[in-house]
């Protein structure tokens, strides 16, 4: 008989997450939903309170609150206020939170910042993506480097000692050069955590359309392979250790929140198109600003879709997120999960990768190299 796994295995805190599916305008290579219609964020807040007092009721406190999107700094300081006010009176918010929002550099002004620091948030994300003012043209930004560089230094000024920007590589036509230029400059301001992505082009966008028809064509496996491996050198040689495939920090800075995705504990997401997981069930609301509040003005959940995970894609789950951490897989606690001897199971395979430099055995982890998170997926799906 199968066992049956162990889902409060994780007793830490969930985390909540707070989608704002609004853009002044839209990247052309992002794949996320928002909307251009910045008249119904009024309607969209009020079904947002509504969806809140549905599910307070069903959680327990978060140690983690995450506002993304979309572009959640273009909402004016008394909505993004309102919504901070929302959360703490629908939900309870341990006293030590990591409560973060994103913010765009245009947006970032100093009315702004004071007001999510009011309302406490302190952790900004700011999607800076480059620093390279023709590269910015090419992603459809609204900003430009001085603007990001003022930016962060307004979050420093406003308070802030956790601050994390977002940077994407892998741009077609970039060279290694140009790249470290920008992460140069990233280090130069000191933030205390990065977000490096490689440029992913889903079909439906218009880089999706640019990439079928050949008018973009991105960089070979070769280069962004390169790219990589150069990014984690340089950012460890200045303080940032590598913990996920795309993510880097000073010690003790972590995103809190995203490490909840990758170590599977439940997490609450609110919004259009957000997500939320138990442990064992998925669930996920519509993807239309639309639908979601007319649902809610009705008093129903906008849930659009719901899955139960049975033990194996559990299983399987775990190996693909905990392959992209260097915290890897404790062995302990898959086998206390699962039933199961790693180890005893993939022996073969997993000497083979360890000997070809793609894994190691270290504190009782299986823990990809780096050169395993080149590759983290092919490594999942080879055990």
């Amino acid at each position: 008989m199968a066992a049956v796994p162990n889902l409060d295995a994780h007793t830490g805190f969930p985390g909540l997450y707070i989608h704002v599916p609004f853009c002044i305008s839209k990247c052309p290579y992002c794949g996320f939903y928002s909307i251009t219609d910045l008249s119904l964020i009024r309607k969209y807040l009020s079904a947002l309170r509504l969806e809140m007092g549905l599910v307070k009721n069903q959680t327990q406190a978060f140690d983690t609150v995450y506002i993304g999107g979309g572009t959640p700094s273009v909402l004016s300081p008394r909505q993004i206020e309102e919504v901070l006010y929302s959360i703490r009176d629908s939900f309870r918010i341990a006293g030590h939170a990591e409560a973060t929002i994103e913010m765009n550099p245009a947006d970032t002004t100093s009315n702004l910042l004071r007001a999510v620091w009011r309302g406490g948030i302190n952790r900004l994300s700011i999607g800076v993506q480059s620093f390279n003012d023709a590269v910015l043209s090419f992603l459809g930004r609204r900003h430009r480097s001085a603007e990001a560089i003022a930016a962060i230094e307004a979050g420093r000024k406003a308070g802030f000692d956790n601050l994390s920007i977002d940077l994407i590589y892998g741009i077609p036509g970039q060279d290694t050069r140009s790249w470290l230029e920008t992460l140069k400059q990233a280090v130069a301001l000191k933030p205390d955590h990065l977000s490096c992505y490689e440029l992913t082009v889903e079909n439906p966008t218009p880089f999706g359309r640019d990439v079928r028809t050949g008018h973009i064509v991105l960089p070979d496996e070769t280069v962004k392979t390169t790219l990589f491996f150069r990014t984690a050198e340089f950012l460890e040689k200045h303080g940032y250790r590598q913990y996920e495939v795309s993510n880097f920090a000073r010690p003790g800075r972590e995103s809190r929140h995203n490490q909840k995705y990758w170590e599977h504990v439940p997490y609450l997401g609110l919004g259009p198109s957000a997500h939320s997981f138990s442990g064992y069930e998925r669930r996920w609301n519509v993807r239309s600003v639309h639908s979601y509040i007319e649902q809610l003005e009705c008093g129903i959940l906008p849930l659009e879709g719901r899955e139960m995970l049975d033990l194996e894609e559990i299983r399987t789950e775990t190996l693909f997120l905990g392959l992209r951490t260097t915290n890897g897989i404790p062995l302990g606690d898959f086998r206390s999960r699962f039933g199961s001897d790693l180890l005893k199971e993939k022996r073969g395979i997993i000497d083979f990768l360890a000997a070809n430099g793609f894994l190691t055995i270290q504190d009782g982890a299986l823990r990809p190299t780096r050169k395993g998170l080149a590759v983290a997926d092919s490594l999942a799906l080879a055990l």
